[in-house]
């Protein structure tokens, strides 16, 4: 059982967000990073979902992982598959620095046919199953399942101690979303005490909350296991010829039916300013995640990056600061409202609730409104953006006008239908060069 300090760390939110404990020592963590992220489209084409750029100078699974490290959780297993090098690339540069001294470790576990010689990862279940010989050779009492695509704060200290609490077999980390969005999730109904009753992978007709219609309780993709527990069910699971060998649409229904599966709402566990909100968000889609990005150079955001409780870790270049040049009425280098990093150096232009990453040289005259300009990206002299995401290594030549008439747009670059232009160096007619 969790001792009396462990279950008051909810009283203690506000003075003390970090929650390491005997428990979190005792976990190991398996990150599932191997999706496409398709709905991201191109964005997507060169690296997987996890590996792409957020937040000026993160990867998206940077979130996942700072929390497991901050949380004391520092055993890490990271499951990859599709075109994976630039993940393995930035956790092999940032994520290094864990010590195999003191047991401690972010490992990288690749698909490697590992059950047969003809199947990869063929679900999120078999991505744990085939990495079972890993966690075995770990010996955790707890394994801490993630989904490496979300950008949220959490304490998974705190997830750990209700699990123990309750004398839980499973517990699953969920999420109060609008019932409108909660088909794309997987959806579960629970008592009084939290005991799940039931749990249904994206349903077309959601159950609403009880007391709230409006809302539904959705799975966050994070589950914890006892070990043996977890064995058993991944064995059951793979011998079984109907299973898709997925957790929201095999083993977790199955758990519920049979074994002590209980909800952790995400409010009991999340890290925050004491006057903001949870949050979470699903970076999936184009706007989604432009979106997600934008949040950030709000005055006050909701994710405050500033934090020091709880940082955000993460692989950067070695760059010299952001350069601001010229100061005549005509040809002003200034950025207002806007996140700039390192390496950056804008000449004379203009930009305004905006995002440069790394290395973004921004020439004279150009105008920058509501864009995403990912590291290493030249803009040319008096092009004009809005709205835009343009991608790493593009190159965009003087006089280039981009989200100001979706209709030219649509013809050389991908626009969503809010309006948000995604530009690659592929669509420029540019070739390709190095590690995305």
């Amino acid at each position: 059982m969790a001792s009396d300090q462990e279950m008051g760390a909810g009283e203690r939110r506000s003075q003390d967000p970090r929650f390491v404990s005997q428990l979190t020592r005792n976990t190991f963590a398996l990150i599932l990073a191997g999706g496409r992220g398709s709905r991201l489209h191109e964005l997507t084409d060169f690296r997987a979902k996890p590996a792409v750029p957020f937040g000026g100078k993160f990867r998206i699974i940077d979130f996942t992982l700072s929390n497991c490290v901050n949380s004391g959780v520092r055993r890490v297993g990271v499951a990859t598959q599709y075109k994976a090098q630039s993940l393995i690339r930035h956790l092999q540069l940032g994520w290094s620095f864990l010590d195999g001294r003191l047991n401690e470790f972010i490992e990288i576990m690749p698909a490697q046919q590992q059950s047969d010689e003809v199947h990869w990862y063929q679900g999120t279940a078999d991505a744990v199953f085939q990495n079972l010989r890993e966690i075995r050779h770990a010996r955790p009492e707890y394994v801490l399942i993630l989904s490496g695509d979300h950008i949220y704060r959490m304490d998974y200290g705190r997830v750990l101690a209700a699990h123990v609490a309750r004398q839980a077999d499973l517990t699953v980390a969920c999420i109060e979303v609008p019932l409108a969005e909660a088909s794309s999730f997987g959806v579960m109904s629970v008592n009084e005490a939290g005991r799940v009753l039931e749990f249904t992978e994206k349903p077309a007709q959601p159950q609403a909350m009880p007391g709230d219609p409006d809302k539904a309780l959705a799975s966050m993709g994070i589950y914890v296991f006892n070990t043996n527990f977890l064995i058993e069910q991944l064995l059951r699971d793979a011998d079984d010829p109907k299973s898709s060998h997925d957790f929201g649409k095999d083993v977790i229904p199955q758990c519920v039916r049979r074994y002590r599966t209980f909800a952790q709402n995400f409010a009991e566990s999340c890290v925050s300013e004491p006057d903001k909100p949870a949050y979470w968000r699903d970076v999936g889609t184009l706007d989604a995640y432009w979106a997600a990005n934008m949040d950030l150079v709000q005055v006050t955001p909701d994710l405050n990056l500033y934090s020091e409780n709880w940082p955000i870790w993460t692989w950067q270049p070695q760059t010299p600061p952001a350069k601001f040049v010229f100061d005549d009425d005509t040809r002003r280098g200034k950025a207002v409202d806007s996140m700039v990093s390192g390496g950056c150096i804008v000449s004379g232009a203009t930009v305004r609730r905006s995002m440069l990453f790394s290395g973004v040289y921004v020439h004279s005259y150009a105008n920058i409104e509501d864009s995403m300009i990912l590291p290493n990206v030249q803009v040319g002299r008096h092009c004009v953006l809005k709205k835009c995401i343009i991608d790493k290594n593009c190159v965009l030549p003087e006089g280039t006008v981009i989200g100001m008439d979706p209709v030219q747009d649509k013809k050389r670059f991908r626009v969503t239908d809010s309006g948000i232009t995604l530009v690659t160096k592929e669509m420029l007619g540019q070739v390709e060069r190095g590690i995305r």
